[in-house]
């Protein structure tokens, strides 16, 4: 499990502040968690993080590698506004079976289970990895990067993101590129014999048409172009193929 570090938020503007930073409906917090990302003012991935509802406070559950940077950007927009942040000493806790009581379900998919936040950190030995594959569920650090637009790793699919909330730093590309662009690149789930280091390039014919990231039981996510990855894929010494039915 990636070290988390698991931010407080507390005051009395605490939500509409973060309403108008992050991709996802902070009202959402209502109904549970809710998953979201912070992006540069050109529609860029900055962090992706859980927003956990606690009593009038707000939890922000982000990982380590992405949290001195998160948290100085939050105090920059924060000028005079009712906020606290602050680290807060609480673990993360999470797995797939029966949820233990105050865990809340991950909302990017089912399969990924609950969270809970406490004392104690650790997880029950799942595969993350395979479920992540599986579902083509990007990772901090891994398949989600500066260089990455949200729409081109998933974050519709994975409830990241809502068209209807109203302004954020970056909507205005992110909502551009949700109505008026057909994507030419993003995550794709192949087939994969042997294996390729993280980040590996992917070529056809000779030619990169994207990257390859997490592997599992023979599969992979990769990060393709969709109008040049036709055919065999190669990464390294790893063969890749689209699945049986997927349309290359």
């Amino acid at each position: 499990m990636a070290d988390r570090r698991i931010l407080r938020l507390s005051g009395s503007e605490t939500r509409d502040f973060l309403q108008g930073l992050v991709t996802n409906d902070v009202g959402k917090l209502d109904q549970g968690m809710v998953y979201a990302a912070m992006l540069t003012p050109q529609g860029k991935y900055l962090a992706d993080f859980f927003l956990v509802p606690d009593g009038d406070a707000v939890l922000l559950d982000v990982a380590e590698e992405l949290a001195d940077g998160l948290s100085k950007r939050l105090k920059m927009y924060k000028l005079r506004a009712d906020v606290t942040l602050e680290d807060s000493t609480l673990k993360l806790r999470r797995g797939t079976g029966e949820p233990p009581e105050g865990a809340f379900a991950d909302p990017r998919h089912p399969d990924l289970g609950w969270r809970l936040y406490g004392e104690e950190a650790g997880d029950d030995g799942s595969n993350w990895d395979a479920i992540r594959v599986a579902h083509v569920i990007p990772e901090t650090g891994i398949e989600l990067s500066p260089d990455s637009f949200i729409l081109e790793v998933g974050f519709e699919r994975l409830n990241g993101v809502d068209f209807r909330k109203g302004c954020y730093v970056g909507q205005e590309v992110t909502a551009r590129m949700k109505h008026k662009t057909e994507l030419r690149k993003g995550l794709q789930q192949v087939e994969i014999e042997g294996s390729a280091p993280v980040g590996a390039k992917i070529t056809a014919d000779g030619k990169p048409v994207g990257q390859v990231f997490t592997q599992a039981e023979g599969k992979a996510i990769a990060y393709l172009r969709y109008d040049r990855a036709k055919g065999a894929l190669q990464a390294e010494e790893a063969e890749l193929r689209w699945p049986s039915g997927a349309t290359s």
